[in-house]
This record gives C-alpha cells, structure tokens and sequence, in this order.
C-alpha cells in the first residue's frame, strides 16, 4: 500500500528534493487522481465453520512442558 511517506521517499530518491507531506498528498489526489482506500477488516467470503475445522484439526504440535 502506497502512503504518502513512502511515495515522499521515491520522490526524494528520484528528485534528491524532500517534498512535504500536504505536498506528496496534493500530488497524489490532484493530479494523479488517486483517492484514499483502506483495506477491509474481514472478508465477506469467510467462513466461519471452516475457520473452526481448520483451528480444531490440531496442526499445531503440542507444548512441550519443560520449554516453560
């Protein structure tokens, strides 16, 4: 995910100019006309009763009781 702090350090990199961040965030909407998106924080195809087979199954080896 591109943030205005990573695409001021590529700017720098390429212009040697630091640019500020109002700066990067107007270049970013303005003229490239890229809008804000934020990632979801739970998928609509999840499945809940997979979830718990999955978890239930035992992958995970058991704790080895002198390791505490």
């Amino acid at each position: 995910m591109w943030t205005p702090e990573r695409v001021g350090v590529a700017v720098e990199r390429v212009t040697e100019v630091t640019p500020a961040r109002a700066s990067v965030w107007r270049l970013l909407t303005g003229r490239l006309g890229w809008s804000l998106q934020r990632s979801r924080r739970h998928t609509v195809e999840r499945n809940e009763y997979e979830i718990a087979r999955w978890v239930g199954h035992g992958w995970w080896p058991p704790r080895d009781a002198s390791r505490r």
